[in-house]
C-alpha cells in the first residue's frame, strides 16, 4: 500500500519516540546511565563546603637573595640529579657522584667573563661538600642572581628550614590531611584528619616539597610526618595552612554528633550521613551526577577506583568503596 509522505513522516516520528522511551525505561532500571552530569563549577561548590570555617594559619615567609648569602650558609642536597647541574671540576665525576643527603656549604660566587647575551654574564656559585670535602660549582646566569627570592633546584636552604621550625616546633595544631608518611621509610600510610598533633621537628624534604614536618598524635601517641611546601612555591595545596589549623574543626560543625565525627576523623562513612559529613570524611568527588524523580533528588558522587556514593534527598543511601 502506498503511503502519502506526511503519513511516512508520522510513522517514523512515532518509531523514534518509542525507541527513546525504551532507552529511558532501560536506564531507569539501573538508576545511573541517564544521570545529568554536573559541571566542574558545581563540584567546586560542593568542595567549598568542606572548609574548616577558620582563618588560615600563615607563616612568616622566608626570603633571601644571593647577594645576602653569607659564607658558610648550608644547603641540603635533595636529589642526586643535582650533579647534572654542577660545573665539572677536577676531583670528581658528576656521572657517578652521589650527593643526596649531603650538606653543601656556600663559599662565595664569581662572575665569568663570558657574556651570554646583553650584559648577562655567567655566575659561578662555589660550594664545599661537608661529607667528602669536594669543591663544587653551580652555574647560573647573572639575571637569576639578582632575583629577590632566590633558590637553587634540588638544594634545600637549611636557614629556611630553621626559620619554619622556629615557628612550629613544640606547638599543637589540628591536622587536616589523612595522608601521612612513615618517618623511617617515608612510605605513605593511612592517617586521620582533624585530630590534635604536636609538631616535633621540621627537617629538609625533597626537590618538590622542601620540608618534612614530623608530628605526634596527642590522643594515641602515633608518630608520622607530612611533606610541606615552603609557602613560596606554587604548590599551595601543601602549604602549612592547607595541612593544619589552630582550633578544633569539630567546633565549627556543632550539628555533627561525636559518633559521626569519630568516623570522619578516620575517613569512614555510614548510611544516613549528610553530604557535608561525607565531604569532610572523604573529600570532594571527581564527578557528580544527579537525577530527580518522584521519590526525590537522587545524586551520585564518583571517586577514583570505581567508588561512588548515592544520596537520596541529601542523605547517603548507598555506597561502594
Amino acid at each position: 500500500m502506498r503511503l502519502f509522505p506526511q503519513f511516512r513522516v508520522l510513522i517514523q516520528a512515532r518509531a523514534i519516540i518509542c525507541i527513546v522511551l525504551g532507552l529511558i525505561a532501560l536506564a531507569c532500571g539501573t538508576g545511573i546511565e541517564v544521570t545529568e552530569h554536573v559541571t566542574d563549577k558545581d563540584v567546586r561548590r560542593v568542595m567549598d563546603q568542606t572548609d574548616t570555617r577558620q582563618p588560615p594559619i600563615t607563616l612568616d615567609v622566608y626570603t633571601d637573595s644571593l647577594q645576602a648569602w653569607k659564607i658558610g650558609k648550608r644547603f641540603w642536597v635533595a636529589d642526586d640529579k643535582v650533579t647534572q647541574m654542577l660545573a665539572v671540576t677536577a676531583g670528581y665525576d658528576n656521572d657517578t657522584l652521589h650527593l643526596a643527603g649531603h650538606v653543601l656549604t656556600y663559599r662565595g660566587y664569581s662572575r665569568s667573563g663570558q657574556v651570554l647575551y646583553g650584559d648577562n654574564r655567567r655566575i659561578y656559585i662555589d660550594f664545599n661538600d661537608e661529607q667528602t670535602g669536594l669543591d663544587l660549582h653551580y652555574c647560573i646566569s647573572g639575571r637569576e642572581a639578582t632575583q629577590t627570592i632566590f633558590s637553587l633546584p634540588m638544594l634545600v636552604d637549611l636557614d629556611m628550614v630553621d626559620h619554619v621550625a622556629r615557628q612550629l616546633v613544640s606547638k599543637e595544631f589540628y591536622i587536616r590531611t589523612p595522608i601521612w608518611y612513615d618517618r623511617q621509610t617515608e612510605q605513605m600510610k593511612d592517617g586521620r584528619r582533624f585530630i590534635k598533633v604536636l609538631i616535633d621537628s621540621v627537617l629538609p624534604g625533597n626537590e618538590v616539597l622542601p620540608l618534612r614536618v614530623l608530628f605526634t598524635a596527642i590522643d594515641s601517641g602515633e608518630r608520622a610526618m607530612v611533606w610541606m611546601s615552603d609557602n613560596v612555591s606554587t604548590m599551595h595545596g601543601r602549604d602549612f595552612d592547607a595541612l593544619f589549623v589552630a582550633n578544633d574543626p569539630h567546633l565549627s560543625y556543632p550539628a555533627i554528633g561525636d559518633k559521626n565525627w569519630l568516623l570522619i576523623t578516620c575517613g569512614q562513612i555510614v548510611e544516613g550521613m549528610t553530604k557535608e559529613e561525607c565531604l569532610l570524611s572523604l573529600g570532594a568527588p571527581k564527578r557528580i551526577a544527579e537525577r530527580p524523580d518522584q521519590g526525590g533528588l537522587k545524586e551520585y558522587w564518583y571517586y577514583d577506583g570505581g567508588s561512588y556514593l548515592y544520596f537520596v534527598d541529601g542523605l547517603l543511601s548507598q555506597f561502594r568503596r
